[in-house]
């Protein structure tokens, strides 16, 4: 049997490869096109049906049982699984690996000119005609904000567009992030509906290349995606574009979080992190805003609160971050929040946050009062 890696999204200029992409534009019609491309062409077609009324469900379930197939066939070195465009990169590398496939890469190609109208563009994916499901409720902000924080590689476009700013706001969204760029005249830089002509096997590997076969791992993606130990930006400021990290030992008073959200959410292009509230003491709860729109909901219990005997059920990952950042009274409960944003206003910002927190003789009343205030945040949390 051969050995075939998945890349999922993006094109690469390795011999024996093929794209393999699903059309959900087609899924009013009941049905989800499949097409499969190599570096001379279109090789065939094939639709699969809808599951659930999900275009999205329709993907997972033909996906792997196809790459399956190119992998039996034999003669195919890789697959670029090229992702339509609200598909999340997440989700598909998690079912291709629990297929029992080697994704060896994921890529977002990224134009640094349209990061920020993305990231402020608020419209429900189903406006724009990119819902999955008729129960689609995501934006077209965070959507883009996951499928570009998950890749751990950006092919960056030389846009004639782009500026300092718009390059700086992607460097602070995605630090860590390797940056790859592709313009009109790299051979690697091809469009996403197609491979570019395979190089001759004496010339080394583009650079796009080597970072799609660099290797993937999907447990390590997703733990860096979790609010308990995601890795954020740090502080930064330059070009106009900032980012504040707001760590604090103090729990929020619901009330007066609740009333500040718009104000919060609305301060930066992106923010993101976990914070603590008061009436919910042992509840980690993940923040995610993008495009003036805010996410909120539980993942799951501080550290803190479990029993000992609990510890050996959390992962590795989630143990050591809490280590690192843990406090003698309150363990790794505590807000830590990043904004990242052009013409961030860093000190109205932390004022407005720094107000929301409990006053000191309601921080001194302990958790038994703190669990009597009011429940703002019940109807956001579906409590």
């Amino acid at each position: 049997m051969s050995e075939l890696s998945v890349v999922i999204v993006g094109s690469v200029d390795v011999p024996g490869s093929v794209v393999l992409h699903h059309d959900l534009a087609t899924a009013a019609a009941g049905t989800v096109v499949r097409t499969i491309r190599d570096a001379t062409g279109l090789l065939g077609t094939g639709e699969a049906p809808l599951v659930n009324d999900c275009a999205c469900c329709a993907l997972r379930e033909d996906l792997v049982p196809e790459l399956l197939r190119i992998r039996d066939a034999g003669g195919t070195r890789m697959a670029v699984v090229e992702l339509w465009d609200s598909v999340e990169p997440k989700a598909m590398a998690e079912v291709v690996t629990a297929g029992g496939l080697t994704v060896t890469g994921v890529i977002t190609a990224v134009d640094p000119a349209l990061v920020l109208p993305y990231l402020g563009n608020g419209d429900d994916l189903a406006e724009r005609g990119l819902a999955a499901a008729a129960t689609d409720q995501r934006t077209v902000a965070d959507t883009f904000a996951r499928q570009l924080e998950y890749a751990p590689v950006l092919a960056v476009a030389d846009s004639v567009e782009a500026d300092d700013e718009d390059r700086e706001l992607l460097a602070q969204l995605h630090p860590t992030a390797r940056r790859v760029p592709i313009g009109h005249g790299d051979p690697a830089g091809a469009p996403a509906d197609g491979l570019t002509v395979p190089a001759p096997r004496r010339r080394p590997l583009t650079p796009l290349a080597q970072a799609a076969l660099a290797g993937f791992d999907v447990e390590s993606a997703a733990a860096a995606q979790h609010p308990a130990c995601a890795l954020l930006p740090a502080e930064a400021d330059a070009h106009g574009v900032a980012t504040l990290v707001w760590h604090r030992r103090r729990p929020f008073h619901p009330e007066r979080l609740y009333e500040a959200l718009e104000d919060i959410t609305c301060a930066a292009a992106r923010s993101r992190g976990r914070f603590w509230l008061a009436d919910k003491p042992d509840v980690l709860l993940h923040w995610d805003a993008a495009g003036g729109a805010l996410c909120v909901e539980s993942a799951g219990p501080w550290l803190a609160s479990l029993p000992d005997a609990a510890w050996d059920m959390v992962p590795p990952v989630r143990r050591a971050a809490a280590s690192l950042d843990w406090h003698p009274e309150h363990g790794d409960c505590c807000q830590h929040l990043v904004f990242t944003s052009p013409g961030l206003d860093r000190d109205g910002l932390e004022r407005l946050l720094e107000s929301c927190l409990l006053t000191d003789a309601e921080y001194t009343a302990g958790r038994d009062a703190w669990k009597r205030l009011p429940p703002a945040f019940d109807t956001l949390l579906e409590v």
